[in-house]
């Protein structure tokens, strides 16, 4: 079994939950394999190259709440891409309040990632079989996911453009001169957070973060 794994989640509760259900796998997570924020995760694990004792394995949530001072690396996407340029071979595991199969299958295709596990009943289970799952070199995409998206809303051109800005790590505040240089209305900041709430709403997404892995696993943007 695993050695060496590092976590990365910023809530607390959780981040205890997954050392627990790592203690039952038989493997010891010291104060220095657990992160609450991607920067540091980032920091830890070219630390255990640099002393070559590397990391064999990360779990990772994808969403992590802003900070002040703000990260350079804001969410688990961008952190398995920083993480693929420094160990292309660290088995990486996506445990997520993010429960569709398309925002998971964009991951293993993009990111190459071992495992995809959701934040939901019986998560502890699911989290177990996929470390095992990953320590014989076998892909896991968790029979929670959902397949099919309840909820849907049509995209508009206005809308495409205010996720990819986004994308591009611009603000809210930064938009209104963005969306007037591109002749797109309503370029007032009020209308484009309430359109942004309205979309997370109507796809039952909880922040941005959620909003543009849809976006791009739904070739969106």
């Amino acid at each position: 079994m695993f050695k060496k794994v590092l976590i990365a989640e910023d809530h607390e509760i959780v981040n205890l939950s997954l050392r627990n259900a790592l203690a039952d796998l038989n493997i010891t997570i010291t104060n220095q394999d657990y992160v609450f924020y991607c920067d540091d995760a980032l920091t830890r694990i070219q630390k255990a190259l640099n002393e070559g004792n590397p990391y064999e394995l990360i779990i990772t949530d994808l969403s992590f709440d802003e900070e002040s001072p703000k990260q350079k690396i804001a969410d688990g996407r961008a952190l398995i891409k920083a993480v693929r340029g420094i160990q292309p071979d660290l088995k990486v595991l996506v445990f997520s309040i993010e429960n569709r199969a398309l925002i998971a299958s964009s991951l293993f295709k993009e990111l190459n990632i071992d495992a995809f596990v959701p934040k939901a009943r019986h998560d502890a289970k699911d989290l177990k079989l996929a470390i095992e799952s990953i320590y014989k070199n076998k892909k896991y995409h968790s029979p929670n996911l959902r397949q099919k998206q309840a909820n849907a809303h049509i995209f508009t051109e206005y809308d495409k453009t205010i996720v990819s800005l986004l994308l591009e790590g611009r603000t809210q505040k930064e938009m209104p001169d963005l969306l007037k240089q591109k002749k797109l209305e309503p370029s007032g900041l009020s209308s484009i957070e309430k359109r942004i709430n309205l979309i997370k709403t109507t796809l039952n997404i909880s922040n941005n973060g959620q909003l543009i892995a849809h976006c791009i696993a739904n070739k969106i943007i």
